[in-house]
């Protein structure tokens, strides 16, 4: 066979291949235009998920008789003259219209602000229709019907309507949250309408529009530069995760993409605060001369290339850690908002009280058992909490004492009132042996000792680490692990990257491993277990390389294991040490793992539980 030159249809049909996917492929494509003629107001109507109909209406400059006949042929574009280096609008190819007229039934009604009447040209399967007059406001509609009627085979891979309803709104929000000073209205018989009024240059009050008016109250600012790149934007606080990246929402130079290099980023710099399998909230925007990125590099342009990936990869990495580093202990308010909502009282749940722990007279009077005291004497003597109030003995019961001296009373007060001031406040009890209740200037929290211990214990490892090798305590006799072969092998493989977090530990024969030293800043631990887990976590990553990379996800592993327990009972000081500290580090308000440390209620919450608000 011959080579011969396509049909033209043939041609748009290939090209509509790559950049109409599916029908939100189209709105983005529209809406982009949309936006490129200086819209303030658009307005977006589906049906049928958008296979029935999409149209697309603007108030934009619009398009003359002859614009509007060159529009609907290919590479035809107003957007780029020579150079692609330069590029500062959404769309520029040229492509999407006829690509969109070649697969579907194709209209375009457009007016120019000084044209007396609208023109209008359609396209049915890439055949045109002679221009005609038409009545319209200044501005376009688009109405594209019968996507991928002339190609059949497509419809095949479309998902379901509300699939495709719900990837449509996905990409009018993310469109949205990049053109905060424009309008957007989305509606239809297959859609509940979604009206997104202008909110000027607030970027902030947009993104509440689109994700949630507790999006402020969770994230951090951000704001960085680096040689001729910025980064601006918000990041959601570690405690405050979700279950996929669909929350992670970036602009380059105001250009909605979805970039791997820009989504790993921002992964790596919340490595060490997540939890596996939940992902942060972000929402970026990333300046640059437009001659250090290729927007080139995909037809549906939602990847990009960065001429200098490294510089901007470092950039989202240390503006983000700076910024949770500047957050220090603050944990996401979500979490107290869920608090006071799982409380209820007698009357709203009279029902479930009588199957509770701690189950209430039919009188309504108080328990029928007391819970265990935190301060009641334990049957094993309970270990110092490492770094916090070595030497203090469990106290007894605590008494109101009715002979003290006024002043006395009076500098216990002081001092008492003292501590309420910090931030985490006094701590007042122990519940459970596992949470701290203290009191503040305005509310209370609660504090979970093993999630905040480990995360303390974690920070001095990353300091330690950065001043050079952990300190190390010497076993006084070796302790012997028994593991499997291949354990050992990748433990002894990588000993000397261990001992630079001063575990110090070598083979003892088959199916063994002695350890001799431990970091000191873990205490009396739980050895054997630290090595399990720690061969598990090797073996997952699935490389012979050194550690040296991952050390502080070593670290993080060593420091679970080297924190105060859950049912260890803390004394007074102990707790109040405990608090102190937590004031003091950065990254506080969650554990290694992306768990609250602590949550708090405030005042004003408290007496709305009681009526009295």
């Amino acid at each position: 066979m011959r080579v011969h030159q396509l049909p033209e249809t043939l041609i748009n049909q290939i090209a509509a291949g790559e950049v109409i996917e599916r029908p939100a492929s189209v709105v983005k494509e529209l809406v982009e235009n949309a936006i490129d003629a200086g819209a303030h107001r658009i307005e977006i109507a589906t049906a049928a998920g958008g296979k029935a109909l999409i149209r697309v209406i603007d108030d934009g400059l619009g398009m003359d008789e002859e614009d509007l006949t060159l529009a609907i042929r290919r590479h035809c574009t107003s957007k780029i003259d020579q150079r692609l280096d330069d590029i500062c609008t959404l769309g520029f190819r040229g492509e999407a219209l006829p690509s969109i007229g070649s697969v579907a039934r194709l209209t375009i009604r457009s007016r120019p602000k000084d044209m007396p009447h609208a023109n209008e040209v359609s396209l049915a399967g890439g055949v045109p229709v002679q221009l005609r007059p038409a009545a319209a406001n200044q501005g376009t509609t688009v109405e594209v019907r019968d996507l991928f009627f002339a190609t059949p085979a497509r419809l095949k891979f479309l998902k379901s309507d509300r699939a495709e309803t719900a990837a449509i709104t996905e990409t009018v929000r993310r469109i949205a949250i990049a053109f905060p000073s424009v309008r957007f209205t989305l509606s239809g018989p297959d859609r509940s309408t979604l009206d997104l009024p202008s909110t000027g240059e607030d970027r902030l009050a947009r993104i509440a529009q689109v994700l949630g008016e507790e999006f402020a109250a969770n994230t951090i600012e951000v704001d960085a530069a680096r040689e001729d790149v910025g980064l601006a934007g918000h990041i959601g606080l570690p405690t405050w995760n979700k279950a996929n990246s669909l929350s992670q929402y970036a602009f380059v130079n105001g250009r909605p993409v979805q970039d791997k290099q820009i989504l790993s980023a921002i992964r790596a710099a919340y490595s060490d605060t997540l939890p596996r399998g939940r992902y942060p909230v972000a929402v970026l925007w990333i300046t640059l001369d437009p001659a250090l990125v290729d927007v080139n590099v995909h037809p549906a342009k939602s990847d990009v290339r960065f001429r200098d990936p490294g510089l901007v990869r470092g950039l989202i990495v240390g503006a983000i850690r700076q910024a949770l580093l500047a957050g220090g202990d603050r944990a996401s308010p979500s979490a107290s908002v869920g608090l006071a909502g799982a409380f209820s009282s007698p009357e709203t749940n009279r029902g479930a009280a009588a199957n509770a722990p701690y189950a209430r007279d039919h009188s309504g009077g108080f328990p029928t058992r007391a819970p265990t005291s935190a301060w009641q004497a334990t049957a094993s003597p309970s270990r110092p909490l490492n770094g916090f109030g070595s030497g203090f003995s469990e106290p007894s019961q605590p008494e109101i004492s009715h002979t003290a001296s006024p002043s006395a009373r009076m500098d216990d007060a002081a001092n008492d009132l003292s501590a309420v001031e910090h931030p985490l406040g006094a701590a007042r009890t122990q519940i459970h042996e596992n949470y701290i209740v203290a009191q503040t200037r305005d509310g209370l929290v609660i504090v979970d000792q093993h999630a905040a211990h480990e995360r303390l214990v974690f920070e001095r490892f990353k300091t330690a680490l950065k001043a050079g090798k952990v300190a190390s305590q010497i076993l006084l006799l070796p302790e012997i692990v028994d593991l499997p072969e291949d354990d050992c092998d990748r433990l002894a493989e990588r000993a000397e990257d261990l001992a630079e977090l001063g575990l110090v530990l070598e083979r003892f024969g088959p199916g063994a491993i002695a350890v001799r030293e431990t970091p000191s800043m873990l205490g009396e631990t739980d050895i054997a277990g630290l090595v399990r887990d720690l061969a598990d976590e090797i073996a997952e990553w699935e490389s012979s390389g050194a550690l040296r990379d991952r050390l502080e996800a070593v670290a993080s592993t060593m420091a679970c294991h080297g924190s105060v327990r859950s049912g260890r009972r803390l004394v007074p000081q102990e707790m109040n040490a405990l608090l102190r500290e937590m004031e003091r580090t950065p990254g506080s308000g969650q554990c290694n793992h992306g768990r609250p440390t602590y949550i708090e209620l405030k005042l004003a919450d408290i007496e709305k539980l009681f009526s009295r608000r």
